[in-house]
């Protein structure tokens, strides 16, 4: 039988090699943490790679998180401001609270920054004093003026807050107290009483009948 060569069926097998059975491969567990990528990526603000949340800055820096040029430190606030053009600070003090800490850096950051400075308490800007020069000894004793003066409202503001609740507790009491006396007029009822029992009743005229001989005209209620 002739075959075909442009028939590659009628293609004469060639003797190939007994396929191997198929080896069942290892199972092998990788840990998950291998498994499981993180990846990082850098977005536009106010989220960067660079640049945290305000707030953790806050809670890692000791920064206010409204006050600007103030720190906590050691169970204290701390003032300090950087000088326009240089990378020196100038130390303006350290302060029981934050708002007198605050008020040094506003007297300082005027000194230095004029109308362009950013204030932390614009209420007080017209009762801040002034520094003699913008010397940093003159500039640190202006803050300390401010922080003080700062100190001395908050006081008479605690001051008036009580004055205020005392009046208030004072006025409640006297809501409480109810004056029935003066309401019924009592005090002047009872005088009036008093002074009708030391008064002689007016006399009963009675008409003269021969069958009641005692009823004369002498006679009054005081008799019985």
């Amino acid at each position: 039988m002739m075959t075909n060569p442009n028939n590659p069926t009628n293609v004469p097998q060639l003797n190939r090699p007994p396929q191997q059975p198929a080896l069942d491969r290892p199972s092998v567990q990788i840990p998950h943490r291998l498994l499981t990528t993180t990846t990082t990526t850098c977005e536009d603000p106010p989220l960067t790679c660079d640049k945290l949340p305000p707030t953790m800055a806050s809670s890692s820096s000791g920064k206010h998180p409204m006050y600007r040029g103030i720190r906590y430190r050691s169970g204290k606030w701390v003032s300090e401001i950087r000088e326009p053009r240089k990378t020196t600070r100038i130390w303006l003090g350290t302060y029981p609270t934050p708002e007198m800490a605050a008020a040094a850096y506003d007297v300082a950051a005027l000194a230095l920054k004029g109308g362009e400075a950013a204030i932390n308490l614009p209420a007080f800007v017209a009762s801040y004093p002034l520094p003699a020069s913008a010397s940093s000894a003159d500039i640190r004793k202006a803050a300390a003026e401010a922080a003080a003066l700062l100190k001395k409202v908050e006081t008479m503001s605690e001051i008036d807050i009580g004055a205020g609740y005392e009046a208030k507790n004072e006025e409640m009491r006297k809501e409480e107290y109810v004056d029935e006396d003066a309401i019924l007029n009592l005090p002047n009822l009872l005088v009036d009483m008093a002074q009708g029992m030391l008064v002689s009743p007016p006399r009963i005229a009675s008409t003269p009948s021969d069958d009641s001989p005692e009823n004369s005209d002498g006679e009054s209620l005081w008799n019985y």
